[in-house]
């Protein structure tokens, strides 16, 4: 097992620890607005399972029935974590309703709240993590479960917040009202983590300034080629898919014009480990002059 897959098995466990915690915070004190905390919780447990699976199946080699490799497996596990989002945001918003139409006061808020502060606490400290290791490794599935556990820490906070509040002032109004914000909150978080994860489903091209990087490399490493062109890229999970059309003067060699192609694929390894590069050679005659000159 791995450093990725090690991490996203520490997911499973953190996230079961963290829903403990709010779920005895909510029992301390009876808060809609805590109960929905922990609910969003029982959330992050779902995805971190489905994120371990999906980055499991993403690790696999290449097959027969995939040539390309299992690299996308991490993008239905962000999806499934969006639309998981969603529904705890649905049940959040019954709970607050049923609590604003029966408001009852709270119960030993104080220990609750500390409860929900240790849970908030080891939260973050595993986002960071998460986000860091997936950054490095190109995970979506590891960014998405910890800026998912950013959002849970920012809700957490603003139901410490809310709750002080409630448990100061006697109103019982403020918790279903905190915790309709936080559903709010979440379904936002949890409708741009499915807007990103199919837009890698998608097929989309790598960010502007990755393409800006690949260009660059090319037109300093085609040396003996006259033109680049029609490059098109796309992404999914750690790999990088990178075709693009090379023009060679037509009386070159065959074995030259190789050498060039191979020249070219180790400098954009060398940035980009985990590319698979499709280079076609083309004759003089098919230049466009549009695309990357070679310098």
């Amino acid at each position: 097992m791995n450093s990725i897959h090690k991490i996203a098995a520490g997911s499973i466990l953190v996230g079961i620890a963290v829903l403990l915690l709010k779920f005895a915070a909510y029992l301390l004190t009876g808060s809609v607005a805590l109960l929905s905390d922990a609910i969003e919780s029982i959330v992050n447990v779902a995805t971190a399972l489905a994120a371990f699976m999906a980055i499991r199946l993403s690790a696999k080699p290449a097959d027969k029935e995939h040539p390309y490799g299992h690299h996308k497996a991490e993008y239905f596990s962000a999806v499934l974590e969006g639309v998981l989002i969603v529904v705890a945001a649905v049940l959040i918003f019954r709970e607050a309703y049923i609590a604003y139409l029966n408001p009852r006061q709270l119960e030993t808020p104080w220990a609750g709240l500390a409860v929900t502060g240790l849970a908030s606490a080891i939260n973050a400290g595993w986002a960071r993590l998460l986000i860091r290791k997936g950054r490095e490794d190109k995970s979506p599935a590891l960014i998405a479960d910890g800026r998912h556990l950013v959002s849970d820490v920012v809700t957490s906070v603003g139901v410490v917040a809310g709750v002080s509040l409630a448990a100061l002032t006697g109103w019982a109004v403020l918790d279903p009202a905190l915790a309709v914000v936080v559903a709010v909150h979440i379904l936002w978080s949890g409708f741009g983590l499915l807007k990103q994860s199919v837009g890698g489903l998608m097929d989309e091209a790598v960010p502007p300034d990755t393409l800006a990087l690949i260009r660059e490399i090319i037109s300093l490493n085609a040396d003996g080629a006259i033109e680049a062109h029609d490059l098109r890229t796309r992404q999914a999970g750690r790999m990088i898919f990178i075709d693009f059309h090379l023009v060679v003067p037509g009386s070159m060699s065959v074995s030259a014009a190789h050498d060039i192609c191979d020249r070219l694929e180790h400098a954009i390894r060398a940035e980009f480990p985990d590319a698979l590069i499709s280079i076609h050679v083309e004759p003089a005659d098919k230049a466009k002059h549009a695309g990357i000159l070679v310098l």
